[in-house]
C-alpha cells in the first residue's frame, strides 16, 4: 500500500531534514519540489495526490485546492497568510496552519535596527563620507529618549518591540482594536487610536497582518495626519503602505525617512526603484524574520503543526479550525 505523501512546493531553506525525519518516522512519504519559483503548474503537478503541502509564497486559491482533491492539510512557513484563500481551503476540507510568534525577537530587532539606521541617516553612507566628513548629513538627527514610538499592531512581534522600546523612547503608544487592555499594560504601551498615534508619534512601526482592512492603511490620508514628520518602519507586509503615497511623502518632507523590509511587489520591480533609491530610505530584502534560532524554530514548528493536523489534532496555529 502506497504511503500518503507530504510535499514542499516552495523551497529556499538550506535543509528539510527535520521535516523529513519527523514525517517519515510517522509513516509518510516526503518530497521537495526542485523546480522554478514561478512554475505554478509544475508545483501543482508535483503535489498531485499529496495529502499535505508545505508552502511559502505560492498563491493558493480555489483553483489550487480543486486541482488537489486529496489534500487534507496545508502549512504556510511564516506568519502571513494573505496568499491563501482560507474560505476556499475550508470548502475543500483542507486544514491550514501558519507559524506564529517564531521570530518575535528577530523582527523586533530588525525594526529597531531600521529605526536607528534612519535616525542616523545611515542610508547616505559613503556618499557623504568625504564631502561632509565630520558634518552631520541632515540637521534633524533625533534622540529617541526624547521621542515617542507608535506601534500599529500589538500582537506577538509588536508586543515584543514595545517591551524593548520602553527603555529607549520617552513613551510608547500602540493601536490595536483586537486585543484586550491588559495586553497594553503587559507590554508597557499606552493605548490609543490610529489617528492620535499618527499625529503624535515621532517613529511609527507597523506590525499588523495584511487584511482587507489594513491594505493601504498608510496612504495619503494617513500621511496627512503625521504632524511630527516621523520615521516610518515597515517589517509587516508591503501593501499595508501605499508606496506611491510613501514616495510622495518623502519628496514633500512629510516624513523624516523610511525603513522597509517588505514591498508591494516582491522582489521589488522597476516601478519601485525611485522609492528604493531615495536618499532617506533604508531597504532590506524581506529577511527581518531570519536569525540563527528563528529559522530552526520556524521549520520545527511548521513540521509539528503539520503532523498534528494529519493526526486529527488542531494546533494552536490553525487558521480555520
Amino acid at each position: 500500500m502506497a504511503l500518503e505523501k507530504v510535499v514542499v512546493i516552495d523551497t529556499g531553506y538550506d535543509s528539510y531534514e527535520y521535516e523529513k525525519s519527523l514525517l517519515t518516522e510517522a509513516g509518510y512519504e516526503f518530497a521537495v519540489f526542485d523546480g522554478e519559483r514561478e512554475d505554478i503548474q509544475g508545483k501543482m503537478a508535483f503535489a498531485k495526490g499529496a495529502t499535505a503541502v508545505f508552502a511559502r509564497h505560492t498563491r493558493m486559491d480555489e483553483h489550487f485546492f480543486r486541482s488537489l482533491p486529496g489534500l487534507k492539510a496545508l502549512v504556510r512557513y511564516g506568519v502571513g497568510y494573505d496568499n491563501i484563500d482560507l474560505d476556499a481551503a475550508s470548502r475543500f476540507g483542507v486544514k491550514v496552519a501558519n507559524v506564529q510568534g517564531y521570530a518575535n525577537h528577530a523582527v523586533s530587532d530588525h525594526a529597531l535596527a531600521l529605526m536607528y539606521g534612519c535616525a542616523r541617516c545611515l542610508a547616505l553612507g559613503e556618499s557623504v563620507l568625504q564631502e561632509k566628513f565630520g558634518v552631520p548629513p541632515r540637521p534633524c538627527l533625533p534622540d529617541f529618549h526624547l521621542k515617542s514610538l507608535g506601534i500599529i499592531g500589538l500582537g506577538r512581534i509588536g508586543g515584543t518591540l514595545s517591551k524593548k522600546a520602553t527603555a529607549l523612547f520617552r513613551s510608547v503608544l500602540a493601536c490595536d482594536p483586537y486585543i484586550p487592555d491588559s495586553r497594553f499594560i503587559e507590554c508597557g504601551a499606552l493605548k490609543t487610536d490610529l489617528e492620535l498615534l499618527l499625529k503624535t508619534s515621532d517613529v511609527i512601526s507597523l506590525h499588523c497582518n495584511l487584511t482587507v482592512e489594513t491594505t493601504g492603511l498608510i496612504g495619503r490620508s494617513a500621511f496627512s495626519l503625521m504632524e511630527k514628520r516621523p520615521i516610518l518602519i515597515n517589517t509587516a507586509r508591503g501593501p499595508v503602505v501605499d508606496q506611491e503615497n510613501l514616495l510622495e511623502a518623502l519628496r514633500n518632507d512629510t516624513i523624516h525617512s523610511a525603513g522597509l523590509d517588505v514591498y508591494s511587489e516582491e522582489p521589488p520591480g522597476a516601478g519601485q526603484q525611485d522609492l528604493l533609491k531615495h536618499p532617506h530610505v533604508i531597504s532590506t530584502g524581506h529577511y527581518a524574520w531570519y536569525s540563527e534560532s528563528s529559522i530552526l524554530e520556524l521549520q520545527r514548528r511548521a513540521a509539528h503543526n503539520m503532523l498534528a493536523m494529519l493526526s486529527g489534532e488542531i494546533p494552536q496555529d490553525c487558521l480555520n479550525p
